[in-house]
């Protein structure tokens, strides 16, 4: 515990000989080390509904504060390591699931005979940056380092694009739904099929995730793949080829129909915004073919990323936006526009409750943000500022079409099962229908977090419970090369 400041310490002596210290470290161990984690209050009660009898009791009251700790369940590797390594997980058997099949989520193992790609759409050039290019020497003359925090930022800022990089970060979810509009119809043109004949015969199913280059533009990464009529059970009809997909995608990714027009308004200009010339599709191969692009690194990739968020920019990971009136700048009680009491009282009309200039963030990233700022006025219904901590973006980082694999919700769902199975082996009730119960609860919200003692104990516990899933990993990776 070297190098903690006199308070922290105390603070962690305080907690550590507190009477209730092993039931906090169960509690903690039991969210896997959350960095975050829900603090609730209340009771539950289970009754025989026959008899009457009393078949479980529990109560908040005899628990470390009176309260009881779970995890808080937030997505961001920033925010906290240990739920995100759930939501990885997740994410990582959600897309497999849809790539190899699954038998415990009635998905077939024929997924892997139907035509499938990896495609990565990038967002257009909004101004040269600082990069690594095959060359090695970047425009501005240096071999710049992999960490080097130049990298993605404008070699030029006067002349860089800043309102229309944000501008499309918050287009983008608009230009994927057009582009899987327009993918089904260029499939069905190189099939010869109507609409209607296409929805008949074969269906696409996708799952997505977006990741922000370093430059603070979105791009988006996608498993694209092709079933019959029905879903993921039904083969594909004879025509589909991994062929005509890519094909498909190229043509449906720089077709004028994928592009959304942001009208003029004050000093911007009419933009058009479209996917960028880069373009990448890849067949994904079946696991020990010897490629790299098998089922299990692309649901590994994605999985990384779905866990990350603007702050691989240099971002601020926490909104800026003003509470009172959600970034819009605007009073909700009074509005006449050009008056001066038609602005927010506690941000005076600026929309921000962050001084972005007082930020730890790049100068690259502050522009970003300002425009954010600035733009929002000229477009109110784009809740630009409100994102303007993931620079525009406003969209779902992780998605995927209805019928590619199981849910979320569903992984979720057997997670809680399986716990729920183990509490009531643990209080003698596995025998007991769940019919013939009543549960009886009350909970309340009593806060969230940590004590500053409180959380380097809590980081103590994740880093044990990390180097168990670790050594399990390694462990088994030796099982399978023998």
């Amino acid at each position: 515990m070297a190098g903690l400041d006199p308070a922290t310490l105390g603070d962690l002596l305080k907690v550590a000989g507190a009477p209730g210290f092993d039931r906090w470290q169960d509690q903690i161990h039991r969210t896997g080390g959350c960095s975050d984690p829900i603090h609730i209050t209340g009771w539950t009660l289970a009754k025989d509904k026959t008899t009457g009898e009393t078949l479980h009791r529990y109560s908040t009251k005899d628990e470390p504060g009176a309260r009881l700790r779970i995890a808080c369940g937030n997505r961001r590797a920033s925010r906290c390591p240990s739920c995100a390594w759930t939501y990885a997980g997740d994410t990582y058997q959600l897309i497999r699931a849809g790539l190899a099949g699954d038998d415990r989520r009635n998905i077939p193992s024929t997924v892997r005979e139907h035509p499938r790609v990896f495609a990565t759409l990038t967002a257009p050039s909004f101004g040269p940056v600082h990069n690594r290019p095959d060359s090695g020497r970047c425009r501005c003359g240096t071999h710049h380092t992999p960490q080097d925090e130049e990298l993605g930022t404008a070699l030029d800022p006067a002349t860089y694009d800043y309102a229309g990089a944000v501008l499309f970060n918050n287009h983008a979810g608009g230009l994927w739904s057009r582009f899987t509009t327009r993918l089904r119809r260029e499939i069905a043109a190189r099939a010869g099929l109507t609409q209607r004949e296409l929805a008949a015969t074969c269906r696409v199913a996708f799952g997505k995730v977006a990741e922000f280059q370093k430059r603070g533009a979105i791009h988006f990464h996608a498993v694209i793949r092709l079933d019959g009529w029905a879903d993921a059970h039904t083969p594909p009809p004879h025509w589909a080829s991994t062929h005509l997909l890519t094909e498909a995608i190229r043509a449906a990714a720089h077709h004028t129909y994928t592009s959304i027009t942001v009208p003029a308004a004050a000093d911007q200009p009419v933009r058009v915004l479209r996917w960028g010339t880069q373009l990448d599709i890849r067949p994904i191969k079946a696991f020990g073919d010897g490629s790299d692009i098998t089922e299990q690194a692309v649901a590994s990739y994605v999985a990384k990323y779905a866990t990350k968020a603007a702050e691989t920019t240099g971002a601020t990971d926490t909104a800026v936006h003003c509470r009172k009136c959600r970034g819009s700048g605007l009073s909700d009680s009074y509005y006449r526009p050009g008056s001066a009491l038609s602005r927010c009282a506690r941000c005076q009309g600026t929309g921000l409750g962050e001084d972005l200039t007082h930020l730890p963030v790049s100068d690259h990233v502050r522009r970003l943000m300002e425009a954010c700022a600035a733009l929002q006025p000229l477009y109110p219904d784009r809740a630009l500022t409100r994102w303007a901590h993931m620079l525009g973006f406003r969209g779902h980082f992780s998605t995927k079409s209805r019928a590619y694999s199981t849910t979320l919700g569903a992984l979720r769902q057997t997670r809680a099962d399986y716990r729920a199975a183990q509490e009531q082996a643990s209080r003698g009730l596995d025998g007991v229908e769940p019919d013939t119960v009543l549960v009886l609860a009350s909970w309340q919200y009593a806060g969230h977090g940590h004590s500053p003692g409180e959380a380097v104990l809590a980081a103590s516990i994740a880093r044990d419970i990390q180097i168990n899933r670790d050594t399990a990993r390694e462990a088994l990776k030796g099982e399978l090369h023998e």
